[in-house]
């Protein structure tokens, strides 16, 4: 037998033979895809913006590709809608929406450590956040050796125990900034860790009220320094529950894609969810009652069944712990998902519905007619978060803008 290694390279090759400008790019919805409703985004930054006041700023947060939704297409709406400025995790993130076009101020959220990283946020005009005082001699470094400012935002830590200073240490650290003179310190923010969790917590004083006396505290010691600095604090359950924890900016992610913070939150708020995920169906068909389903056989059918199988998968970011806990819906009439869900497939029983066709199309998450399936539903069944779950779907799921 001829060894692979000596098999002529012409001979293991393969020729496209059609012409390559006539070849024709699938279509986005061939498969499975997210459906992502620009009008409501901007809708939902616009009641944001009105809710708040003119009197404060609204930050559209809008990293992990705006929660799912395509970070370029969530920051034009949001902007359009009324949002002042936007907030990314990752300098990537900001250089992407800088790409795209977008001039409106952003605040890098994640801390940049090294000098190669705070340079391209200097130089892609994005607003790093600082811990502590080697960052901002970094940052100072850069803008002297440019000739120009570098603005910068100061994290302090009241509480969530992550990024930021100490708080007994910022108004040390404040002196110690303003006396490098080629940056130019515009915020000073802090992040609220369960203000979800102490939605409607009676007991005085609860932990978000301890993080708000904190941040008064540091901007009171601040004196005169902090009222020409832009203050921050809120989250979107902190937006939507408090109006003390507005000041000067909001930062609002999960309620600017149309979801409140908090199951069954009480509110007037028209916000409504802009995303949807869809999936076309592959193949239906007919098996006997006692017929194992997909990978390990879990389910196996209760009587003569119809099966629908649709193209999608944990691999797309549908979470295999939803096995046989979620349904879907088409033409408004839920369907139950049976088996495992594998990495590109899922199994629908179908037989109630026995009208199903290939080719049409299942929603899996969002409105369908009177049916309306949200993030928490699947929260509610696999113990995870509605932040989660809307972040969990893969760039091989195309992004359909309506």
């Amino acid at each position: 037998m001829q060894s692979m290694s000596k098999v002529n390279r012409s001979e293991r090759s393969f020729t496209f033979r059609g012409a390559t400008e006539n070849v024709i790019s699938p279509d986005p919805r061939s498969r499975a895809w997210v459906e992502v409703d620009s009008q409501v985004i901007e809708n939902n930054s616009r009641v944001l913006k009105k809710f708040i006041g003119k009197d404060c700023l609204l930050m559209a947060v809008v990293k992990a590709d705006g929660y799912g939704h395509g970070a370029e297409t969530v920051a034009n709406s949001a902007l359009i809608g009324g949002a002042d400025s936007l907030g990314v995790a990752t300098l990537e993130e900001g250089i992407q929406l800088r790409n795209a076009g977008l001039k409106c101020q952003i605040l890098i959220l994640g801390n940049l450590i090294n000098a190669e990283e705070l340079y391209s946020s200097f130089c892609w005009d994005l607003i790093p956040t600082i811990s502590g005082i080697r960052e901002a001699i970094i940052c100072n470094n850069i803008a002297e050796n440019n000739h120009k400012k570098f603005d910068i935002h100061l994290k302090v830590d009241t509480g969530m125990t992550r990024l930021g200073c100490d708080c007994n240490e910022v108004k040390e650290l404040i002196v110690k900034i303003d006396s490098l003179e080629n940056i130019s310190l515009k915020g000073i923010y802090s992040h609220l860790a369960i203000a979800d969790k102490d939605l409607g917590n009676t007991t005085q004083p609860n932990f978000t009220q301890i993080q708000l006396t904190r941040f008064e505290k540091v901007l009171e010691d601040l004196g005169s320094r902090s009222k020409i600095l832009c203050r921050h604090l809120a989250n979107s359950v902190g937006t939507l529950s408090d109006r003390r924890l507005h000041f000067d900016m909001v930062r609002v992610g999960l309620s600017l894609y149309g979801y409140f913070p908090v199951n069954h939150f009480e509110s007037n708020l028209n916000l409504n969810p802009a995303l949807k995920v869809k999936a076309r169906v592959t193949l239906v068909r007919e098996v006997e009652k006692g017929t194992g389903v997909g990978y390990g056989h879990f389910f196996k059918t209760q009587r003569k069944s119809k099966l629908a199988v649709v193209a999608i998968g944990y691999a797309d970011g549908v979470s295999r712990n939803l096995s046989g806990k979620i349904s879907a819906s088409i033409d408004g009439v839920l369907v139950p998902q049976v088996g495992a869900i594998a990495m590109d497939q899922m199994v629908f029983d179908i037989t109630d519905k026995p009208d199903i066709k290939t080719g049409q199309v299942l929603t899996l998450l969002g409105t369908d007619g009177e049916v309306c399936i949200s993030p928490q539903n699947w929260c509610d069944l696999s113990g995870s978060i509605p932040w989660e779950v809307l972040c969990s779907f893969r760039n091989r799921l195309p992004r359909v803008v309506t």
